[in-house]
C-alpha cells in the first residue's frame, strides 16, 4: 500500500475520501462490471450499462473512476478489464478474489463505521463476531457457501507462494490446522504430488472438504479431522501450518496454540505460522488496518510483530526459525524441530 504524501489541506481531503476508492471497486464487482466484460468487452459507457441493468447517469464517471484506477483499459474500442482484473476479479479466474470483495462490502465497510464505539469497548462490532453466532453461521447452508467462498479468496494467492517458498520436497504429510474446506490443502497437494494432507477444522467443514477436494481431484491424498483446537489434540504431521488463525485470538491463546501446535510436529518437521505479523516496514500500515479488522470483528484478535511470535515459539521450546516475506501482505515463519537430539540454532 502507497502511504500518501500530506502536503496540505487538499490532501488531507483526498485521504479523508479514500475509502471512495474502495467503494468504486467493490460497487463495480458487485454489479458485475468485470464478469460483463469479460464476456463481452470491449464496450462503451451506453452499451455496459444497458448490459448490466445500470443507469446510464453515473456509469460514466464509475467507468473512468475504475480506469484511473487501472482496474480498467479505455481506448477507442471503449472499455475492458486491465490485466490484473482478468486475473483476480473476473469468476473463474486463477486468483478470484470475488469471496474476498464480498465480504470487504458487505460486512468490513459497513462495520469501520463502528470504529470508534470498538475504541473506547474494545469490543467487536460486526454481527455475528461471538463464537456461537459462528457456529449459527456455518449451520446456515447460504451463508456457509458466503463464507466458504471469502475464505477461499484469501487463501489461493497465499497457498500459490506457500507452495513455492518453503522446501516441500524434505516431507511427506502436512497439517492445515483450521483450515476450513481444505482449499489450501487442495492448492499445496495440486503442486506437490507426493505429499499427503490433513485438514482439521470444525465438524461442518467435513462435508465440505469432500466436495472441494473431490473438484480438485486431490480428495485421494487429504482427510479431514473434525475438533476445536484449543480442547482437542491435533493430528501430527512432519509440517502443521498455522495460516491466518493466530490472529483471530489474544496473545494468551496464540502462545497455548503454537505450543500445542509445535508439540505436534513429527521430528525433523517445521511448523509454518503466517499472518500479516508487523515487520518495522513501510508495508505495515496494511498490516495495521488488518489488524484493526480483527478488533471490529474478533473478541481478541489483532496482528503482532513476529518477535512476539518468536517468543511464543521459544517458550514452545524451539529454537530454529527463520522468517520469510510471503507475497506483499504476510511474512511466514518457519519453525524447525530436530529430527534427533537438542535442538540447535540455523
Amino acid at each position: 500500500m502507497t502511504v500518501p504524501t500530506l502536503r496540505d489541506a487538499a490532501d488531507i481531503k483526498q485521504l479523508a475520501n479514500a475509502f471512495c476508492h474502495a467503494k468504486l471497486l467493490l460497487t463495480a464487482h458487485e454489479v458485475g462490471i468485470f464478469g460483463w466484460l469479460a464476456a463481452n468487452g470491449p464496450a462503451d459507457a451506453d452499451r455496459i450499462a444497458a448490459g448490466t441493468g445500470l443507469h446510464p447517469r453515473g456509469v460514466g464517471d464509475l467507468l473512468r473512476g475504475l480506469a484511473l484506477l487501472d482496474l480498467l483499459v479505455e481506448d477507442e474500442a471503449g472499455y475492458r478489464n486491465s490485466p490484473i482484473v482478468r486475473q483476480t476479479l473476473v469468476p473463474g479466474a486463477p486468483e478470484y478474489l470475488g469471496g474476498f470483495l464480498r465480504r470487504a462490502d458487505h460486512m468490513l465497510y459497513p462495520t469501520w463505521g463502528s470504529l470508534a464505539e470498538a475504541l473506547r469497548t474494545g469490543q467487536p462490532q460486526a454481527a455475528g463476531a461471538g463464537a456461537d453466532a459462528f457456529l449459527r453461521m456455518l449451520a446456515d447452508p447460504g451463508q456457509r457457501a458466503q463464507y466458504l467462498r471469502m475464505m477461499d479468496s484469501a487463501s489461493t494467492p497465499v497457498a500459490h507462494r506457500l507452495a513455492e517458498v518453503f522446501d516441500w520436497s524434505r516431507y511427506r504429510t502436512v497439517a492445515d490446522i483450521g483450515g476450513c474446506r481444505g482449499n489450501l490443502a487442495g492448492i499445496l497437494l495440486r503442486h506437490h504430488p507426493g505429499l499427503r494432507a490433513t485438514v482439521f477444522d470444525l465438524a461442518p467443514m467435513g462435508p465440505e472438504l469432500t466436495a472441494h477436494l473431490s473438484a480438485q481431484g486431490v480428495a485421494d491424498r487429504a482427510e479431514f479431522v473434525a475438533g476445536d483446537f484449543f480442547t482437542d489434540a491435533l493430528p501430527s504431521a512432519d509440517v502443521l501450518v498455522l495460516g491466518h488463525v493466530l490472529h483471530n485470538w489474544s496473545s494468551t491463546e496464540r502462545a497455548k496454540l503454537v505450543a500445542k501446535a509445535f508439540q505436534a510436529v513429527r521430528p525433523g518437521g517445521a511448523l509454518l505460522i503466517y499472518d500479516a505479523m508487523y515487520t518495522g516496514s513501510s508495508d505495515d500500515l496494511a498490516r495495521v488496518l488488518v489488524s484493526i479488522n480483527m478488533l471490529l470483528v474478533t473478541e481478541g484478535g489483532s496482528e503482532y510483530p513476529v518477535a512476539e511470535a518468536v517468543d511464543w515459539l521459544a517458550a514452545a521450546g524451539c529454537t530454529s526459525h527463520e522468517t520469510v516475506p510471503l507475497g506483499t501482505a504476510d511474512t511466514l515463519l518457519i519453525a524447525h524441530k530436530p529430527a534427533t537430539g537438542a535442538e540447535t540454532s540455523r
